[in-house]
């Protein structure tokens, strides 16, 4: 494939460049002298590295935890329409018999995949705290196992990639150093623990926070608890930008806190993005949505966003006032290195996986690519 007269982003700035695609990798910036039949012409269009979404409950209809085989590749399809090249389906917390399932059923789905790319799984639970447990279903929140974690690992082929925990469950450090070992990543959230305990497991090897500043206790200045950690550390800040979760200058405090480099934006989405306001699913919860604001039918908790990922990436730069060279790093080489798989993917440069989405002026999706294929098409061709 030859992409030819795009604005592309490469090392951090954009120019006209083409761009020549072999065996599903970026070969060249030169396509002088190079025949190919598959051309794009990307002229006045942004050619960007594709978006990686790393929480993710689902959308379009489909929720993660409730989805089959079917369901789940046409949810990669959908997300592919909004230019995520790879995303980790998010499980809410569930019974342990269900969460075995659908771990089975994401890891038969990685074997066989089309649209955007599922990277592995994300468990959000079941090891978390009752007192800022958010959406997640009270009498299913456990104390931290490694045996079950085991269990998930083995059901899912090797595929969970990342868990969410609570720094005051009980057992969590062992948790996380058998996480660690295995090369999961492991992310703080959901929880109300001491900032000392937050740092202690920062220093056995957690290093994201879980939609930072949601689902956790809030920052004092004589106890500074999670937010303190988070924000004083090296770990990744998870970021929903749905300008609902998050204050557009919360946002900016974080970037200004941390760093734009250890800030990655979310959806955080639910089954609902995508979809008019009404009833839906968020795992075992029913959830209703008003105004594209998604909460609990029974509580008072949000549940989730309708966010999807080219929206994120217009908040980004409206929130911020930064350009788009700067914003695109929270979804796109900041996922990949906290996922330790920027080698492959997060940006565009020679020998990296051709995960390219082409947008318009108006930063509206016009192609996905995925792998050197092309899995979405505005014009349906």
């Amino acid at each position: 494939m030859i992409i030819k007269n795009g604005n592309v982003l490469v090392k951090g700035k954009i120019s006209t460049k083409d761009i020549f695609i072999k065996d599903g990798k970026i070969k060249d910036f030169n396509v002088e002298g190079v025949h190919d039949n598959q051309i794009i012409d990307a002229k006045e269009m942004y050619v960007l590295p594709g978006f990686i979404d790393v929480h993710t409950h689902g959308g379009n209809g489909i929720d993660t935890n409730l989805a089959n085989e079917k369901e789940l590749k046409e949810l990669s399809g959908f997300f592919a329409s909004k230019g995520v090249t790879g995303y980790l389906p998010t499980l809410l917390t569930d019974t342990h018999e269900k969460t075995c399932e659908v771990v089975e059923i994401i890891g038969n789905v990685m074997e066989e995949q089309s649209g955007s790319k599922i990277l592995g799984i994300h468990l959000e639970g079941p090891f978390l705290s009752h007192e800022f447990k958010g959406a997640m279903p009270d009498d299913l929140i456990v104390d931290s196992s490694i045996e079950k974690f085991m269990e998930y690992e083995k059901k899912s082929n090797g595929n969970i990639k990342t868990i969410t925990v609570a720094a005051e469950n009980p057992g969590v450090l062992g948790l996380i150093r058998y996480a660690v070992s295995k090369e999961v990543v492991v992310s703080l959230g959901h929880t109300g623990a001491t900032y000392e305990d937050c740092m202690m497991c920062i220093e056995e090897g957690a290093n994201r926070i879980t939609h930072t500043f949601n689902g956790m206790r809030q920052l004092h200045q004589h106890y500074p608890s999670i937010l303190g950690a988070a924000l004083e550390s090296d770990a990744y800040c998870e970021a929903i930008v749905d300008g609902l979760h998050l204050h557009p200058a919360i946002v900016r405090l974080m970037i200004k806190t941390k760093g734009i480099d250890k800030v990655i934006g979310i959806t955080d989405s639910v089954m609902a993005a995508g979809l008019p306001d009404g009833k839906y699913k968020l795992g075992v919860n029913d959830i209703i949505v008003v105004d594209g604001d998604a909460r609990l039918v029974h509580g008072d908790s949000r549940a989730g966003s309708t966010l999807t990922m080219n929206k994120a990436l217009k908040n980004l730069m409206e929130f911020t006032r930064l350009p788009i060279e700067e914003c695109i790093k929270m979804i796109t080489i900041n996922p990949a290195k906290m996922l330790n798989i920027d080698n492959d993917k997060g940006s565009l440069d020679i020998d990296k996986d051709a995960d390219i989405v082409i947008m318009d002026k108006n930063y509206d999706v016009i192609y996905t690519i995925v792998e050197g294929r092309v899995v979405y098409n505005i014009s349906g061709k």
